[in-house]
C-alpha cells in the first residue's frame, strides 16, 4: 500500500468521520464513495468494515433502547443477514465491477431521498414483516455495495422512533450488518493481513473526524451541513456510476 493511497484514505475517514460526529450517521456510505473513486468496492469495504464496526459498537450501548431495539428490530436485522448471505460472493463473481455503477445510484437515491424529506409512517402491526422484506432487500444490495442505508433508514424512520432512539438503533442495526459483512469479506479472501494498515489508519482518521465533528455540531446548523452533504453525495454518486459504466463498455 503506497503513501498517497494512504494519506487519501486517512483524508476520505477523516472527513466521513466528521459527518457522523455532527449528523450521527454516515461514515461508510462517505467512506465508501470517496474510496470507489480509487479501487474496487471489494477492496473498498475490506478497509471500511473494522472502522465501522467499533464506531457503531460504541454507538449501540449509547443509549437505554437496546432491548425495545431488539424487540421492534429484529426482523429488519435477521432480513439484512439473511440478504447479505444470499448474495456472498458477488463482490468477487463475474458482475463484481457493476458494484460501483451500483454504489453510485444508491448514493444518489439516498440523498434525493433526504432532500426531499420523504415522508411515510409504518403502522406498529405491520413492522415486522415490513421490516423482515426491507431487511433481505438491505442485505442483499449491502452485499453488493457495502450500503446499508437504502432502503433501511428510510424504514426505520417510518416506524415513529424517536431522535435518541433512532440513533441507537441505527448504531444496533449497522452493527449486525457490518458484522454479517465481515464474515463474507472473511470467506471471500478480501478481509485479510493486508488491510492491517489500512484499517488501522482508517480507525484513527475516522475517531478524529468524529471528534471534530462532535465538536463543530454545537456551533453550526445541523440541516444547512445536512443539505450540502447531500448534494454532494449526489454529484458524487454520478460521478462514480458514469465513470464506472465507461470503464465497463470502454
Amino acid at each position: 500500500m503506497v503513501d498517497h493511497l494512504l494519506i487519501f484514505i486517512a483524508f476520505a475517514f477523516l472527513l466521513a468521520g466528521f459527518v457522523k460526529g455532527t449528523l450521527g450517521l454516515g461514515l461508510p456510505t462517505v467512506a465508501m464513495g470517496l474510496l470507489a473513486t480509487t479501487m474496487a468496492p471489494g477492496q473498498a469495504i475490506a478497509i471500511v468494515i473494522v472502522p465501522a464496526i467499533v464506531t457503531n459498537i460504541w454507538q449501540t450501548f449509547v443509549g437505554p433502547y437496546l432491548r425495545d431495539i431488539l424487540r421492534r428490530l429484529w426482523p429488519l436485522m435477521l432480513g439484512t443477514v439473511a440478504g447479505i448471505w444470499i448474495n456472498a460472493g458477488l463482490l468477487t463473481g463475474p458482475y463484481a465491477a457493476y458494484g460501483t455503477v451500483v454504489l453510485g445510484v444508491l448514493l444518489v437515491i439516498y440523498a434525493i431521498v433526504g432532500l426531499s424529506r420523504f415522508n411515510f409512517k409504518v403502522a406498529r402491526r405491520n413492522e415486522k414483516w415490513i421490516g423482515g422484506i426491507v431487511g433481505v432487500i438491505t442485505g442483499l444490495i449491502s452485499a453488493a455495495t457495502g450500503v446499508q442505508v437504502i432502503p433501511s433508514m428510510p424504514f426505520m424512520q417510518a416506524i415513529g422512533m424517536e431522535r435518541d432512539e433512532l440513533v441507537q438503533a441505527l448504531g444496533v442495526f449497522f452493527t449486525t450488518a457490518t458484522l454479517a459483512l465481515a464474515f463474507n469479506l472473511t470467506a471471500s479472501g478480501l478481509l485479510t493481513a493486508a488491510t492491517a494498515l489500512p484499517g488501522a489508519v482508517a480507525m484513527v482518521a475516522s475517531f478524529t473526524g468524529m471528534f471534530i465533528g462532535q465538536a463543530v455540531r454545537t456551533r453550526m446548523q445541523p440541516d444547512v451541513f445536512r443539505r450540502w452533504f447531500l448534494i454532494s453525495m449526489i454529484l458524487l454518486g454520478i460521478y462514480l456510476a458514469g465513470s464506472a459504466l465507461l470503464k465497463i463498455h470502454g
